[in-house]
């Protein structure tokens, strides 16, 4: 088949998935079906036209055991969805010769699972949003994106210091719009690491909005853990956690500063702070990679 006829039988719905996989690496089909189908039949059947058309590349969990599909974007999907987002373990490194090349990298990533955790937080609030009607997010960045978005900023501000979250959003619920940084954490590093990465935010706060770090955690005793640790610290921006299991609209956060009853996420304190590069003095603004109307 041309690569014509087979770019004319992509969606919009198609094209909004391979932006995904252009910039977050990978999604799984489940976490497909959740953020853009009725059913996970339907995802099945069209993500295997996909497959077929190589607008997608496909390979089988091995991380969780799921034995699902894991996608990520195939050769015609990085013709119309190129992207500067190549290697999951390092940005700055030399782009992929090829597509194949670009789905080798992430297979054999040793981020994997942190990605697709990572990703299952955001994919959980798009799937929220399509069943509440003034839900919304509108906006997902993956770390590499925000990373270079608020160095920018940074540099513009005439800071040394930037943030590396693993993502970022802002989220729309309730009549109230909330930015936030998620830290993605699957207890594999020490305490003190996950601390640490708060200095960067400190710096952020001068210049910078005021979203709260979400500590999210795999279970009970490492986020009271770090709840101790961060009791009656100050932090110029707010920090809270949570658990995995949890879902992240709802009450799922515990602030650092209030450790009472858990809190929505639309409930969380958030600035959204001067104009600049990064943040665009309207929280709901659009810059071509914030989420659009399909969900």
């Amino acid at each position: 088949m041309a690569r014509l006829d087979r770019l004319r039988r992509l969606t919009v719905r198609d094209h909004q998935l391979l932006r995904w996989l252009a910039e977050h690496y990978v999604l799984s089909t489940d976490q497909v079906a959740a953020a853009l189908f009725t059913s996970l039949r339907a995802a099945r059947l069209r993500l295997a036209q996909l497959h077929q058309i190589e607008a997608v590349s496909r390979f089988v969990d091995v991380t969780t055991g799921s034995g699902q599909y894991l996608y990520t974007l195939g050769p015609l999907g990085a013709v119309v969805h190129p992207t500067q987002f190549n290697d999951p373990n390092q940005a700055g490194t030399r782009a992929p010769r090829t597509s194949i090349d670009r789905t080798e990298r992430i297979i054999g990533s040793r981020r994997l699972a942190h990605l697709l955790g990572t990703n299952q937080m955001f994919i959980d609030l798009i799937g929220y949003a399509r069943t509440h009607e003034h839900a919304q997010l509108a906006r997902w960045w993956s770390e590499q994106h925000t990373t270079a978005a608020y160095a920018a900023a940074s540099y513009a501000a005439g800071s040394g210091t930037s943030v590396q979250p693993d993502g970022h959003g802002i989220w729309h619920a309730a009549g109230r719009t909330v930015g936030f940084f998620l830290e993605h954490d699957n207890g594999t590093e020490p305490l003190g690491t996950v601390l640490r990465k708060l200095r960067g935010y400190e710096q952020l706060a001068i210049y910078g909005p005021r979203y709260p770090v979400l500590l999210r955690v795999p279970g009970h005793r490492r986020e009271q853990h770090l709840l101790d640790a961060l009791a009656r610290v100050p932090t110029a921006m707010p920090v809270a956690t949570g658990l995995h299991g949890e879902h992240p609209a709802g009450p799922a956060w515990t602030l650092t500063t209030d450790p009472g009853p858990r809190r929505w996420l639309h409930e969380l304190p958030s600035d959204h702070g001067p104009d600049n590069p990064a943040t665009n003095s309207h929280p709901l603004s659009t810059n071509g990679n914030e989420v659009n109307g399909l969900v």
